[in-house]
């Protein structure tokens, strides 16, 4: 369900499809929020690191998010360059301390953003999101494995 969830936003995205961008959101922010955020965040580190072997740089983040920001903001009039950034840096492993004044997005936010950012990676190689769930999938399970005595 997740899967299909997550499949249904990147999919809107990609066709630039803003009413069915919102809708697909919509029903991603009704799911579980820590497996959704975790299963996004997969995908979009998995796609990063293969477009990015040697490591990113901060030319290449902002790279990144400067060619999300615009491209999405072009048929979806909502998109905060904000909510992409904190979602990038928390795909990347870098959470701002408790501490630290910055704005999280929300469930909602994350629903709208993370899709606009997996669209947008996967269409810089043709590649298709179905590998990338299938991958980051087997990594979770792999590491839940792990962590369990």
């Amino acid at each position: 369900m997740l899967a299909k969830a997550i499949s249904a936003s990147v999919d809107a995205a990609a066709r630039e499809d803003a009413d069915d961008m919102r809708a697909a959101a919509a029903d991603l922010a009704a799911l579980d929020g820590e497996q959704t955020g975790v299963l996004m965040g997969s995908v979009m580190r998995m796609l990063l690191e293969e477009q990015h072997p040697d490591g990113l740089d901060g030319d290449d983040i902002r790279d990144v998010l400067d060619g999300c920001a615009r491209w999405a903001a072009a048929w979806l009039p909502e998109t905060d360059p904000h909510a992409l950034l904190i979602i990038l840096a928390g795909a990347l492993g870098i959470h701002p301390d408790d501490h630290d004044e910055v704005e999280r997005p929300t469930g909602q936010a994350l629903a709208l953003h993370a899709p606009l950012l997996i669209a947008r990676l996967l269409s810089a190689g043709h590649r298709r999101l179905d590998v990338y769930l299938s991958a980051a999938l087997a990594e979770i399970a792999r590491l839940e494995l792990m962590e369990s005595p």
